[in-house]
């Protein structure tokens, strides 16, 4: 059955006002820019906010650490839940809207106990919206591609966390250092990111729906509520697990470069945004080849995995970078490619909590992975370049197994 894309102005059969799927995924994914372009921000001058109202590198490495274990372990509540309540605009909505007033906030804090609260709670408004927002885009990928959908997405999500941090640096410059005006300015994207969403969700109140045009499904028919995840999705699990426990954070990456001397601290955050903006490009063309021949495409996230820290932590400058650059190709594909394949080997009912559950495996394993490579690269660079091949090449026989079970 052909995919039926509303035009604009067109209404359904509920009479509510429905857009395209394809102008769904564009204005989802400015909400996404904007968000990012607040939170990314915040997050880029985290550390010394912290560290100026009298923090320890201890406070600031539990407190940050902490945000990103709410981030992803609270996914394993959000998720059933929303499978459950079926509120997915207003968890949605909910989560970011913790998240933009969180921000402003944090530069008017004034004391360390409550900036604290505020990166944890900002952190929280992420574990809070993503699977419920996951969940609604993937709805319109039905119709656009998974792939494809997913990567616009994801390069709109990166061009937002490339400007955020770049204009609090200039607001920094500007004013000599406070952070007070770097962070408030923050406040005006995140209006328009809760106007959007309002807006969004009453054009389309059932994004469903475009996956139902596509399936010819009845509306209770994806996924009954108690049905079981399919192994192939705990199999797809591991096979996450495995690439993201040898995956070098983009910190120990940092930490060689300037220790080796190969780039000073200022370069740092340079490379980081080019890394970004390679994340973009990459999404974007897995994600195009993925909706042509499916998860083999994947094949490339070990191979990438295997080259950050091949070449990443090299003594020579050039092979360095390049490291640090393949490192954000495979960031591309893990925020946009492998979230495609959990929609499509979900079904509908029950996607909000394999997108939680999957959340948690990757939060594991990025625990895992951190504590991996910083520990072997302390020991020795040879046997982390060793190790990490290893357990890529189980990542690949993995990647195997799933596309038996799909079939």
């Amino acid at each position: 059955m052909g995919v039926k894309h509303w035009a604009a102005g067109e209404r359904g059969a509920d009479g509510t006002a429905r857009m395209g799927p394809w102008r769904f995924v564009i204005w989802f994914g400015t909400v996404s820019l904007l968000a990012d372009f607040v939170y990314e921000g915040a997050r880029s001058i985290t550390g010394p906010l912290l560290a100026s109202l009298g923090a320890s590198s201890l406070v600031v490495g539990v407190v940050t650490g902490a945000g990103e274990a709410a981030a992803l372990g609270l996914r394993l509540v959000s998720g059933p839940l929303a499978d459950r309540t079926h509120r997915f605009w207003g968890l949605a909505i909910g989560g970011y809207a913790l998240t933009v007033v969180s921000v402003p906030l944090l530069g008017v804090a004034g004391v360390l106990w409550a900036a604290c609260a505020l990166v944890i709670a900002e952190r929280v408004g992420k574990a809070v919206r993503s699977p419920a927002k996951d969940t609604l885009l993937s709805h319109a990928t039905a119709a656009t591609g998974r792939g494809r959908g997913f990567a616009v997405h994801e390069a709109m999500d990166q061009i937002g966390a490339i400007a955020g941090p770049l204009l609090v640096a200039s607001v920094l410059a500007l004013t000599g250092d406070d952070y007070g005006p770097a962070l408030g300015v923050l406040a005006g994207p995140g209006i328009a990111v809760l106007l959007l969403l309002f807006w969004l969700r009453a054009r389309v109140p059932d994004p469903e729906a475009y996956e139902r045009e596509v399936t010819a499904s009845a509306p209770a028919a994806p996924g009954a509520r108690g049905e079981r995840l399919p192994r192939a999705f705990w199999t797809y699990a591991a096979f996450t697990a495995a690439t993201t426990i040898g995956f070098a954070t983009f910190g120990v990456l940092s930490y060689h470069l300037v220790q080796r001397q190969l780039l000073t601290a200022a370069w740092v955050p340079v490379l980081y945004a080019a890394a970004m903006a390679v994340d973009a490009i990459a999404a974007l063309g897995t994600g195009w080849l993925y909706d042509r021949y499916g998860p083999r495409v994947l094949i490339a996230l070990p191979v990438l995995t295997a080259g950050v820290v091949a070449l990443a932590f090299s003594d020579t400058v050039a092979v360095a970078v390049a490291g640090s650059l393949v490192w954000g190709a495979a960031m591309g594909i893990q925020e946009s490619t492998l979230r495609a394949t959990v929609a499509d080997l979900v079904p509908s009912g029950r996607r909000a909590t394999a997108y939680g559950l999957f959340a948690g495996v990757v939060g594991a394993a990025s625990l895992a992975g951190g504590a991996l490579t910083g520990g072997l690269y302390g020991y020795s660079i040879p046997v982390l370049i060793t190790v990490v091949i290893a357990i890529q090449v189980l990542a690949v026989v993995l990647l195997a197994v799933i596309r038996v079970d799909r079939r």
